[in-house]
Parts: structure tokens; sequence; C-alpha cells
């Protein structure tokens, strides 16, 4: 599964459809949970916008600091090092962990948030490594989201493996895009964008996006404009290697391409970009046609393979 997501996007730019006259902007970029969050902000006053900004730094921290497991003292490690045991945790990640087992079941697998072992085997947060069978076989054998229990009631989280840990790369960011736009707009902003790491998600206004091909990452190879409320992620090896693994398997995916989804939120989109990264070209678009999913399948050396419903977004192909 994808710990960092791939920098497909190139630019982000308000579409030309006409700002109010006195409608001011404020853009910020700096470094959240390992990557780049850029923030574009529109709105009457730039007080309003400078707190508004201020308001989705501090909820961003406040999702890391609960939930990533690179922080030894997040709810989200301690339940990793409880060793089977059930560990409390707040209303807030019960529920985003039921909607991650929910995701898990809706692709079949291909998406799980329960990856730590089968990461640590593959050394894909120090480097890298190759794993020998048997210690494949247990990291596997300690992976998957049918080791997760949530407990609504009791308010615990467990997993039922000791070696088994929950790991957030392939969709907390999304949800925390989710969280910082709920905030801007609670705080009276109009419209906005956010570029979390490669991953954009809009409102207000139609946001006109570029998205990289697979074998040239500085060359847009599709240019759409993002409808208000959505956001758009992709998926690839090219970057940072072979980095996605499949938790069906337990091996890493190969380097086929890049996959761009556009979704209604933030984690929606998130989860199936490397949930159909991991399906590839074929399975992952016949998935993504079957459940209306706005995907767009760039494979090394092919042609662009779109749903219906990413091409009624109306994208452009740029040709080399």
């Amino acid at each position: 599964m994808s710990l960092t997501r791939s920098f497909l996007f190139l630019a982000v730019a308000a579409s030309l459809l006409g700002a109010p006259a006195q409608e001011r902007s404020l853009d910020r970029e700096v470094l959240a949970m390992g990557t780049r969050l850029a923030i574009h902000l529109k709105g009457p006053s730039p007080a309003l916008l400078q707190d508004a900004s201020e308001g989705i730094l501090a909820e961003i921290a406040r999702i890391e600091a609960a939930c990533s497991t690179w922080r030894e003292d997040s709810a989200w490690s301690r339940v990793n090092a409880a060793h089977g045991m059930a560990m409390p945790l707040a209303p807030e990640w019960l529920d985003l962990l039921d909607q991650a087992k929910a995701w898990n079941r809706r692709t079949g697998g291909a998406f799980d948030p329960v990856l730590m072992a089968l990461l640590r085997a593959w050394g894909t947060r120090t480097g890298g490594t190759i794993p020998g069978p048997e210690a494949l076989r247990e990291a596997h054998r300690a992976s998957g989201c049918g080791l997760l229990a949530v407990d609504r009631e009791a308010g615990t989280v467990r997993l039922a493996d000791p070696d088994a840990g929950l790991e957030e790369g392939g969709f907390l960011k999304g949800y925390a895009l989710d969280a910082a736009r709920r905030v801007a707009l609670a705080r009276g902003v109009r419209a906005g964008c956010l570029d979390f790491g490669g991953q954009i998600l809009a409102w207000g206004r139609t946001w006109a996006t570029a998205v990289a091909g697979a074998d040239d990452r500085s060359t847009p190879r599709l240019r759409l404009g993002l409808p208000s409320s959505r956001s758009l992620a992709s998926s690839g090896c090219s970057e940072h290697g072979r980095h996605i693994v499949d938790p069906r398997s337990g091996e890493r995916c190969p380097d086929w391409g890049t996959v761009t989804v556009v979704a209604n939120s933030g984690l929606e989109a998130d989860i199936l970009s490397t949930a159909l990264y991991v399906l590839g070209p074929r399975d992952g678009l016949a998935w993504a046609r079957r459940t209306g999913t706005a995907a767009a399948f760039l494979p090394h050396g092919g042609k662009v393979l779109a749903t219906p419903a990413f091409q009624a977004l109306r994208p452009v192909e740029v040709k080399p």
C-alpha cells in the first residue's frame, strides 16, 4: 500500500471563471505529515484567510499527533505496541477505522489498513529489503483487516495478532484533507484548493489541474477541470520505487504506471487510488467501471485508459 503519494500533479490554478471583485487570496506552503502541504484560500478578508489557514494547520497537526505511526506517542502507535491487547481509542478514530474496514471489503482486500508487518518485512520505511520466504509468510500472517476488531460499545480497538500493526499511509492524508476543508468552511472561506503531497482537494469553484504521465514526471499528460468539492489523488511507483504492497499476496506491486482518481472526498480518493493501483490497469479498470468510479490508468508506454465517469470530466490529453 502506498506510504508516500506519488507527485502526479504538476500544477493547480484557479479556473478562469471570474472571482468577485473584493475577493482576497492567501497562499501558504508548509511541511506536514512528512510531505508538502500547499494551501490556496479565497475569501473576503486577509484576517479571515489567515485565521482559516492557522485552523487548517492546527487540525492537521491534531490528526497527525493522534494517528501517525511514525510517532511513538500517537494513539495508533500505542495500539500497534499493545501486542494483541484491546486499547481505548476516541470515537473519531473508531469511526475512521470502521470506514477503512468497509473499504477493505468493497475493494476485495486491495486496500487494507493493517499492513505494518508487511511494510516492515519489505523495509518500506527503512530503505527497502528483500525478505526471505519464511519472513514474508510470517509478515503476511500478521497482516490483514481481519485482524482488526473495532468495539464501538467498549470504545476499544484490538489487533488479534501481536505482530500486526495499523498503517495509515494509504488513507490518513485524505482524511486530513476533508477535515481541513471543514475547518476552512466553518471559518468563512468561500473557495479553496489544498495540495497535500500531490493529492488535491478543491471547493467553491472549478480548478484547472494537470496530471503527469507515467514515463515523464515533468510533463503533463492530462489537463482537466477539477469540479468543486472533489478530490483528485494518484498512486504509482515511478518516483519512489516499488513501495506499494498488495495486501492480498504480501508481494510488492509491479511498476506498471500510475492511476488517478477523482472522488467526492479526500478519504475516498486516497483509498481508491491505492486500491486501483494494487488491482492494476485491467482489473482496476473493470472495478472502477463497475462501481462508477472516475479513474484514469496511465500505463508505461501505453494509452490512457479512462472510465466513463472520468471521461465525463472532459480531460484533455496532452500529446508529446
